[in-house]
């Protein structure tokens, strides 16, 4: 729950701000250890239509964390200091909520917080993988690198996802426009055009008999067909919220084709790549694999890191781990492997990063090439055979007349 406060401060001036508690007292609580007097607090939900904020619209977008990283590790490298920064940055971004967060952040850290703490309050904005990176560096003394790692890292991840998300934005639109309209003729256009036929008495093709009985069941029961749809999605939904049914529906969509080598590999491109980030900052293996795990974004290939990450702790090999799984596949496994026995695992899960990236470059370009064509075809043999069942015998008609 967001509250907004009005206090003093050690120093007597006025502060308003924002903080996230899960009750009043909590957040009186925290603010009272950053040395505040409160002299007002209350849930930030707004009473006024018109001053309502959806999250939607002010959210932080992964494209402001890669920037925000940016700037914290240019920050760090000129020597300024680390309250300094974020109280810099909370007054320069745009984002209302960002600068709640970085002003919060702050504030933690004047009461004696580590970054790594103040930025693991706010995990809608700092994921587990980014926390654990900054507390790396904070071990290692290399808060600059790690910021930098994590920028480039951001950076890596926000375009391949896009690109893979964009590349099936359009086929989704397509067939949704496809059925749209194909819906639209057999429920409005094609009804009126079969009464002329039905009326004329005239022997009905079976192909046009076939396309008039869909309409009419269309016509009939359409409503019950969208009912059963909408019943379902929100069922697949409502699974997908838990462990097991967002596992069957994460390994259903690996199986889609083509669509799920997509996935496959974009997958595989975010543990190397997060593996790899992980392990040149310094984070221990067990807690690597862990973290990789929790932000793969796939329920399928977090169950296997899991595992790996068990038997890993058990003593075996990370090469050894992973090909017990048949969703790795060899190559990762065999270089994996490489990398452990020449002390370059970090170096070569960043080549085999690449390489999963470029697959995913390469199958989106393919994908984006092939689907508008085909795509067009079907829309036009569906429309063409439709129209060509209603009008073929309409012309009939008129020929004997």
């Amino acid at each position: 729950m967001l509250f907004t406060y009005h206090a003093i401060d050690q120093d007597g001036h006025e502060r308003d701000g924002t903080i996230e508690a899960p009750s009043q007292e909590v957040a009186v609580a925290a603010l009272q250890r950053r040395n505040l007097v409160i002299s007002a607090i209350e849930s930030g939900e707004k009473k006024s239509l018109l001053d309502i904020e959806f999250s939607l619209f002010n959210r932080v977008s992964n494209k402001e964390v890669v920037i925000l990283s940016r700037q914290i590790a240019t920050l760090f490298e000129a020597q300024v200091p680390a309250l300094r920064i974020f109280r810099l940055l909370a007054a320069e971004v745009d984002n209302r909520r960002l600068a709640d967060v970085l002003s919060t952040v702050a504030d933690d850290l004047q009461g004696g917080s580590p970054i790594s703490k103040a930025l693991a309050r706010h995990p809608k904005v700092f994921t587990t993988f980014y926390v654990n990176m900054v507390r790396a560096g904070e071990e290692s003394g290399k808060l600059s690198e790690t910021f930098s790692y994590l920028a480039d890292y951001l950076d890596r991840s926000y375009d391949v996802l896009s690109k893979a998300e964009n590349a099936l934005i359009y086929p989704i639109f397509v067939i949704a426009v496809f059925f749209g309209v194909m819906a639209l003729m057999l429920t409005l256009v094609i009804p009126k055009i079969s009464a002329v036929l039905l009326d004329s008495g005239q022997a009905i093709p079976i192909y046009t008999q076939i396309v008039i009985g869909f309409s009419g069941f269309l016509v009939n029961y359409g409503i019950f067909i969208v009912i059963a749809l909408i019943g379902f999605g929100f069922y697949a939904w409502q699974l997908g919220k838990t462990e097991r049914g967002k596992l069957v529906l994460d390994k259903l969509k690996l199986t889609v084709p083509y669509v799920g080598d997509l996935y496959r590999k974009l997958y595989l491109s975010r543990i190397a790549d997060n593996f790899a980030t992980m392990l040149l900052s310094g984070v221990p293996v067990i807690e690597a694999l862990d973290i990789s795990a929790s932000v793969v974004g796939n329920a399928a290939y977090a169950a296997v890191l899991t595992e790996v990450g068990a038997d890993v702790k058990g003593g075996s090999s990370i090469s050894d781990a992973l090909g017990k799984h048949p969703e790795i596949p060899g190559i990762m496994v065999a270089m994996t492997k490489v990398g452990e026995e020449t002390g370059e695992l970090g170096k070569i899960l960043t080549t085999l990063a690449k390489f999963y990236s470029r697959e995913v470059t390469n199958a989106v370009d393919t994908l984006v090439g092939l689907i508008e064509p085909v795509m067009i075809v079907l829309l036009g043999l569906g429309v063409g055979i439709l129209l060509a069942a209603i009008l073929l015998p309409i012309y009939n008609l008129a020929g004997a007349i």
